[in-house]
C-alpha cells in the first residue's frame, strides 16, 4: 500500500481503497457496494441497522456475518421486524452466529416500528434519507483528508432528527458511514478505480422524492 496516497493495489491488480485490501470478502465488497446509491427501503433499513451493530467492531466483522443477520432478522423487511416479540429477542440472544447485544438487538426492533410513521410522512424511508445528501464534491478527497472526517453536518442532522422521531444506535459516526455506504457521498480515495464508477452511478441516479 502506498500511504501518502491511501490506494492498495490488490493481487488482482486493482487499485482500492486502503481500508478494504485486507480480504476478498471486503474487496468485493468495495468494488461492488460502497458508495454505490441505494433507493429501496429494505436496503437501507438493513445497512443502518448493520451500521448500529458495527458500533464498537470493525465493519469486517459484521461483513462476514451479514447473511447470518439476514437469516435472523427476516432479510431486514422493516414490517417483519417490526413485529418481533420479546420471544424473539431471546431467540436471537442465544443466535450465536449474530452480534448477541441485547440493546442493539432491542434497537433494530424498535427503529423498524418506528418506520411507518417516517414513511407515512415522507411517502418512503429512501425519501427520506436522500433529504440529507450533502452537495456533491468537486474532487475526491486524500486518505488524510477522509482520516479526517469522522461525521458531517447532513450526518448530525439525520443522527438528531432519528432520535427525535423515537430512533437510536443512531448517533453521528453510525449515521455518516451509512451516508458513505449508501452513496450519498463518494468517499473512495483519490485514485481508487472504483470511485469514478460509483461517480457516474451517483450522476446517473435518481433520487427518490
Amino acid at each position: 500500500m502506498d500511504a501518502s496516497s491511501g490506494i492498495s493495489v490488490g493481487p488482482d491488480g486493482v487499485a482500492r481503497c486502503w481500508w478494504s485490501d485486507s480480504d476478498d470478502l471486503y474487496r468485493r465488497y468495495h468494488d461492488l457496494e460502497w458508495g454505490r446509491p441505494v433507493a429501496t427501503d429494505r436496503e437501507l433499513f438493513e445497512k443502518l441497522s448493520l451500521d448500529g451493530f458495527q458500533s464498537g467492531l470493525s465493519w469486517l466483522i459484521i461483513l462476514r456475518k451479514r447473511e447470518n443477520f439476514r437469516a435472523a432478522f427476516r432479510n431486514f423487511e422493516p414490517a417483519a421486524v417490526a413485529r418481533f416479540s420479546p420471544r424473539d429477542i431471546a431467540r436471537l440472544m442465544n443466535d450465536t452466529s449474530i452480534i448477541r447485544n441485547r440493546a442493539k438487538l432491542q434497537a433494530t426492533v424498535n427503529n423498524a416500528q418506528r418506520m411507518p410513521d417516517l414513511v407515512a410522512e415522507l411517502g418512503s424511508f429512501a425519501a427520506y434519507v436522500w433529504r440529507f445528501e450533502p452537495e456533491p464534491r468537486r474532487r475526491f478527497l486524500s486518505r488524510s483528508e477522509l482520516l479526517e472526517i469522522k461525521t458531517s453536518p447532513e450526518a448530525l442532522a439525520m443522527s438528531n432528527d432519528l432520535r427525535k422521531r423515537g430512533w437510536s444506535f443512531v448517533g453521528p459516526t453510525t449515521v455518516y458511514s451509512f451516508i458513505q455506504s449508501m452513496g450519498l457521498v463518494n468517499d473512495h480515495v483519490s485514485g481508487c478505480a472504483a470511485g469514478a464508477e460509483v461517480e457516474k452511478a451517483r450522476r446517473a441516479f435518481i433520487r427518490p422524492r
